[in-house]
């Protein structure tokens, strides 16, 4: 079944800052090499030193590309951090994937059409006419994404952040309310690499036929 072709392709080298459009990724069971490769921590003036800097923390952070700049606008806000290297510092899995489709009903919602850069997505789906899925229908599946074969975990819950406007205007509250109270706090799905390979913009997101007619596995 096909659901819909690969419309963007992002990686975001830094956690929780600027992301980088890509027209083509190289994916391997650790997701995209260099998406979230590196992370800032806090050292001192915060109340989770040790751990992570992330929109939470600073609102505009997503805005910034330059982890120098990311520490001095910390220093003004009497925040100390580091620089920590790694292969990966994920929420939760090593691929994030939404489909346009899912913005719909929340861009009817607040009147306006949501920028889909808001969720973070390493992959944006153009959904395919008659598209009609939702995230937990999708739990479990085989995905085919160009060369790459995905296996879906979980839908993704969604934080205070999606409601950041991606190129600096007002937050607006109302996009989490939204789904929160109406699409059980998820937008978009994780998934774990299962085939390595290259996937590009236009490629095909295929979903596999379940083996012996069994369905797919819901989740509430």
């Amino acid at each position: 079944m096909i659901l819909g072709s690969l419309e963007a392709v992002r990686r975001y080298p830094i956690k929780s800052m600027r992301g980088e459009a890509l027209e083509f990724a190289d994916v391997t069971a650790g997701g995209i090499p260099g998406d979230r490769a590196a992370a800032l921590l806090i050292r001192a003036g915060h109340a989770r030193a040790g751990k992570t800097y992330r929109g939470k923390e600073d609102e505009r952070l997503h805005l910034l590309g330059d982890a120098g700049a990311a520490l001095a606008r910390a220093r003004s806000r009497g925040v100390d951090l580091a620089i920590a290297h790694g292969e990966h510092f994920f929420d939760d899995a090593p691929v994030s994937l939404l489909v346009d489709r899912w913005l719909d009903e929340l861009c009817d919602a607040v009147g306006y059409r949501v920028q889909w850069e808001r969720f973070r997505p390493n992959f944006l789906v153009e959904a395919a006419p008659g598209f009609g899925l939702q995230e937990s229908e999708l739990v479990g599946s085989l995905l085919h994404l160009g060369a790459v074969g995905l296996r879906v975990r979980s839908p993704i819950e969604r934080c205070v952040a999606v409601t950041y406007h991606p190129q600096g205007d007002a937050s607006d509250p109302r996009v989490l309310r939204y789904i929160a109270q109406q699409r059980n706090g998820w937008m978009g799905i994780y998934c774990d690499v299962v085939r390595a390979g290259t996937v590009r913009v236009g490629d095909p997101l295929i979903k596999e036929a379940p083996l012996n007619g069994a369905s797919t596995p819901h989740t509430r």
